[in-house]
């Protein structure tokens, strides 16, 4: 059998492979060659062009990485919106703008609406309100005869509040008008490049200090101690930070299946500070999160420490992380991400000054072996954040060069776990079973937990048969009542109005883009499944099943309409990423 293919069982095989290209494996490389056979062959994302295709044959490929820069956008017309005055159903509350630019004609807005989706809202019977009122595409579920919006008998506004965080109108001004008080963070700041202007005085004895240079070397001291973990990350499961897919709905799905801790989007620091809406969205948590944490990424310690600042004295979390694996260009190329592996002058600023914020709240650090693939740093860095004041390090097994690729190497991170002194060392990548975990555990173990990423978008059911030490093989059938869940939270998240419809179908595709990459058990002919391994071309034991397993983002789509009715007349969709498979 050839290294990185995934086989099947020969009785859900599809023979015909004429119309689909072939997976070659090579031993050097995990790299795949493709033998285009037919005019219209593979094109990025799994679709076919319907055009002619010259090439008979190519034996290379463009590299899969980065983002889908161009792809389309559903961009729906905000002047057929329905004025907030009227979102209840009724029209004795008038609209205070002068140039409001919505309809406030409801009964022509009503007549145009379209239809609704199904009979019940989702909203509505989870929470006994739905504050999307006429607009919603479930609206009828909750309207009175004289078409206004109700409340159920037994709706508590208190009780009703799933979700906290997000950024206030209050805060926002405060933000854009310069009027937020970081003097704290800009004074630890200030402070921790005094305690290493010190320390490199001290390592270096030639170095002579400069005039005025004065520090109380006690007070160092104190503010140099280890802070109380008031957070446990020992023997835990965690769910990684996933940008786009790791949102609320879908850590919600992962809580329900025993995820111990879950972390936000990567949230970026500038973007923070000013206050932009879109960028604090990624703070939210739902009120099932016991243990969360926001993941903070920037390249200067002021506004590093201003957004860490910022974050604990205004939202509900638990923890603070700092990404410097990061992978993307232009993260990297300004400085961030993982390019603070190499800028470890301003790496330590950053770790010593968020640290000793709040004691109360940890301050931890994930990062990648290092940049390149032959020359690894890690090793040499965990010691170091250690010592600058981090509660735990987090070590994804591959460098930023490698991204997705190879396998992730585990040895090393037992090698650098075993340099760690005191502070718990999560171990992450290429986690897809429980055999998986109890290999990576036995080769490491002095990591304290695991973290776990594309393994839990590709089946989040893998917290659940990790602690259980038994595989669960979901029918077509559960998976697909899974995606309805996911859809239903999606709705009280995003909205149940037009928009938050498509919102939830967007977030849905995008899932849906490394949910097809599970393969049912039954169907495995040397279980288990790997992460990074392509599976032989076959069908599922029901259509369904055939369905979900398609690479096609067509077939996405068709799902997507079975859950939240037809998609938008010209909508199409292409995933985010690139690599969002293998």
């Amino acid at each position: 059998m050839e290294p990185g293919i995934c086989y099947i069982k020969p009785e859900y095989l599809i023979t015909d492979a004429d119309k689909q290209p072939k997976l070659i494996g090579t031993q050097e490389s995990n790299k795949r060659e493709l033998v285009c056979e037919t005019a219209n062959d593979l094109i990025e994302g799994g679709e076919e062009t319907g055009k002619e295709n010259k090439r008979c044959k190519t034996n290379k490929k463009e590299r899969k990485r980065g983002q889908n820069k161009n792809r389309p956008v559903y961009k729906e017309d905000r002047t057929l919106h329905l004025c907030n005055s009227l979102l209840m159903g009724s029209t004795e509350k008038r609209c205070s703008l002068e140039n409001c630019r919505y309809v406030h004609d409801l009964q022509q807005y009503m007549a145009n609406k379209q239809p609704d989706l199904g009979e019940r809202c989702p909203v509505f019977d989870a929470k006994g309100y739905c504050h999307r009122g006429v607009t919603c595409r479930f609206a009828n579920a909750h309207l009175d005869e004289q078409g206004r919006n109700v409340k159920r008998e037994d709706y508590d506004e208190m009780e009703a509040k799933t979700t906290y965080n997000g950024i206030t109108t209050e805060l926002q001004v405060r933000l854009r008008k310069h009027d937020y008080d970081f003097s704290k963070s800009k004074g630890l700041v200030k402070q921790s490049e005094e305690i290493r202007d010190l320390r490199k005085c001290q390592k270096f004895e030639s170095v002579e200090k400069p005039i005025g240079f004065v520090v109380d070397e006690e007070e160092i001291k104190g503010r140099d101690a280890k802070p109380l973990r008031s957070v446990d990350f020992g023997s835990k499961l965690i769910l990684s930070p996933l940008t786009t897919v790791g949102n609320l709905p879908f850590r919600r799905i992962c809580k329900e299946f025993g995820a111990d801790i879950t972390c936000g989007e990567m949230a970026c620091c500038v973007p923070l500070v000013k206050g932009l809406t879109q960028e604090w969205a990624l703070t939210k948590r739902h009120k099932s999160e016991d243990v969360f944490g926001i993941q903070l990424c920037g390249n200067s310690p002021n506004i590093v420490a201003q957004a860490a600042q910022l974050v604990q004295e205004t939202t509900a979390v638990d923890y603070l992380d700092l990404n410097i694996g990061c992978p993307i260009d232009l993260i990297y190329q300004q400085g961030g991400g993982s390019a603070l592996m190499r800028r470890t002058n301003i790496l330590e600023l950053i770790v010593r000054s968020c640290a000793n914020l709040n004691t109360k709240i940890p301050f931890t650090v994930k990062m990648r072996t290092g940049v390149y693939a032959d020359k690894s740093t890690a090793h040499d860095i965990m010691p170091l954040v250690e010592e600058w004041g981090a509660a735990a390090v987090t070590l994804h097994g591959r460098s930023r060069e490698q991204r997705y690729t190879k396998n992730a190497n585990w040895t090393y991170i037992e090698e650098c776990a075993a340099k760690v002194k005191t502070i718990p060392v999560v171990g992450n990548g290429d986690i897809l079973s429980y055999e998986d975990y109890n290999e990576k555990r036995e080769i490491a173990p002095h990591v304290s937990s695991v973290m776990i990423g594309r393994g839990a978008l590709i089946k989040p059911w893998i917290f659940q048969e990790i602690k259980q030490q038994k595989h669960w093989s979901p029918t077509s059938s559960e998976r697909f009542e899974l995606l309805r869940k996911y859809v239903n939270y999606g709705l009280e998240h995003w909205g149940s109005d037009t928009k938050g419809v498509e919102n939830t179908r967007r977030f849905l595709l995008e899932w849906q883009s490394f949910l097809y990459r599970y393969i049912p058990y039954e169907l495995l002919l040397k279980p288990p499944q790997k992460i990074n391994e392509r599976p032989q071309q076959f069908r599922g034991r029901d259509e369904m099943e055939t369905l979900m397993s398609s690479p096609n983002s067509q077939d996405w789509v068709k799902l997507s309409e079975m859950l939240l009715g037809p998609v938008p007349e010209g909508f199409t969709f292409v995933p985010k990423h690139k690599a969002n498979a293998y």
